[in-house]
């Protein structure tokens, strides 16, 4: 009997754990749908909030908003009163829209200073301008301190002191990234006592960084002349260190005249030299300078020649091919080769009158259009972005227009979009920008042009592949270009 009074125990526990476990779900089941219930007004609410960026632009709202948002999961959590989870998350929302009309008032009353923040921020001012971002930083947080608080007065006057103080911070990040180096190695040039033994170059390094500076103040966004003079006063700022060393090696060494005069002539020997020019300096190097001045040009004029020989060689081999194609002809196309041979020939007759046509759309401003092989290049010159953008301006969209003409002319061709830029900047960054600038390209040409996506390829290249000497400024030019790679349907020609 004992015995089955303790197997009925061990069963009514058993029982009774699971009905707990049971009950425990049936809880949980139901306070999930309660949540769903009680929260789906302030998840909206917060979900808002966020979209306009609530937490930066209305802080203590949103601030109080998301307390008691926390309160409410806490309070179902613990299986408080039903009305109070009810009223907390009523105050949630209702904080949330209140941060969302504060934010949506601030996008107007502040875009001046979160203008000039963005501007900053994208120009590494909390890294390379730490101070003044942080002053402006202070400023912004009392303007929207005080927009909170219904002061627009004060908001506005904050603005302006934040607006001021992030667009210092951006020009000092700006100056950093393109002058920090230089400032850098002309500091190791005082150091070295360069001014002392080298002070005309040194001056010359000196003055370059100034101006690139002062170019800088008057257009930030314009950094190609300030890298351009940044990389002239590197070049003199290190030229004036060699300088200096070799002025202390003279002093230190004691070296005459005479000894500086034959270390000079030794490089021009050394060249004449490879050059098979006897070196003749009893008369002064006058002669010598002269004869190698002669000797590189005709190397240069070498260099035509054999250039001229290539093209002659290409003209040689287009006559070949048209003897191919009379010959075929005169077989009566006996074989599927020459069959083949004779199509393809007939295709490329046609793809040159078609480059004839596009070549006559464009002038030279526009678009320069060259072949490569069977392909079709539009080499778009007149297609420019704004420094470090990819979006297509408006003032380019006839010139587009011009494209899609072009574009036509080639039915079931292939198009690919490449982007390239200069050699200033960073290749990561460059490469980033070729890219977008491409793609821009590209989804124009989908949407405004209705070219199917399947034809186009964007890719960009950086500055991997220049055309053009990026020392210069009307080289970098351009360098900086969209190509149409036009890839025709032969088949279709």
């Amino acid at each position: 009997m004992r015995e089955l009074r303790m197997v009925s125990g061990k069963g009514f526990i058993k029982f009774s754990l699971l009905a707990l476990l049971l009950l425990s779900a049936g809880m949980s089941v139901a306070q999930d749908e309660l949540r769903r219930t009680f929260f789906k007004d302030a998840d909206a609410a917060r979900a808002a909030a966020d979209a306009l960026d609530a937490r930066l632009l209305s802080p203590r709202a949103y601030s109080a908003g998301a307390d008691d948002y926390e309160d409410a999961e806490e309070g179902l959590e613990r299986g408080r009163n039903i009305e109070y989870v009810r009223r907390k998350t009523s105050d949630a929302e209702a904080n949330f829209k209140q941060a969302a009309e504060t934010a949506e008032l601030a996008k107007t009353v502040l875009a001046q200073v979160m203008k000039s923040r963005q501007d900053a921020a994208n120009a590494r001012a909390p890294e390379l301008a730490r101070e003044v971002w942080d002053k402006a930083q202070r400023e912004f947080g009392n303007a929207i301190r005080y927009l909170e608080r219904g002061d627009l007065k004060n908001a506005q006057k904050n603005d302006i002191e934040a607006t001021t103080f992030y667009r210092d911070a951006e020009l000092i990040a700006i100056k950093a990234q393109y002058l920090n180096e230089t400032r850098q190695l002309m500091a190791d040039a005082k150091r070295a006592r360069v001014d002392r033994f080298a002070p005309i170059t040194y001056g010359k390094a000196q003055q370059l960084l100034a101006d690139a500076e002062r170019e800088l103040n008057e257009n930030r966004y314009d950094t190609d002349l300030p890298r351009s003079l940044a990389r002239q006063a590197n070049y003199e700022a290190k030229h004036a260190i060699y300088l200096s060393e070799v002025v202390r090696s003279v002093r230190d060494k004691d070296l005459t005249v005479e000894d500086l005069v034959l270390q000079w002539e030794e490089p021009l020997i050394n060249i004449a030299g490879e050059a098979d020019i006897i070196p003749v300096m009893s008369d002064g190097h006058d002669e010598l300078e002269g004869e190698l001045v002669t000797f590189i040009e005709n190397q240069r004029n070498e260099i035509q020649r054999l250039e001229q020989e290539v093209d002659a060689n290409f003209l040689r081999l287009a006559d070949m091919e048209e003897e191919i194609r009379a010959l075929d002809e005169r077989l009566g196309g006996a074989t599927a080769e020459r069959a083949a041979l004779v199509q393809r020939l007939q295709a490329e007759e046609h793809i040159k009158a078609q480059f004839e046509q596009v070549e006559k759309m464009f002038s030279r401003d526009e678009a320069r259009v060259f072949r490569e092989g069977d392909k079709i290049i539009i080499r778009m010159v007149g297609l420019t972005f704004d420094s470090g953008k990819a979006e297509i301006k408006q003032e380019d969209f006839d010139l587009l227009a011009k494209v899609e003409k072009a574009i036509d002319v080639f039915p079931r061709s292939e198009l690919i979009i490449e982007g390239h830029t200069d050699s200033y900047g960073g290749d990561a960054s460059n490469q980033r920008l070729s890219q977008q600038r491409a793609e821009s390209v590209q989804q124009y040409m989908i949407n405004a042009m209705r070219i199917p996506s399947y034809r186009l390829i964007a890719t960009g290249f950086g500055e991997t592949n220049p055309v053009a000497n990026n020392e210069t400024a009307s080289g970098r030019a351009r360098n900086r270009r969209i190509d149409i790679v036009i890839k025709p349907n032969l088949e279709s020609a």
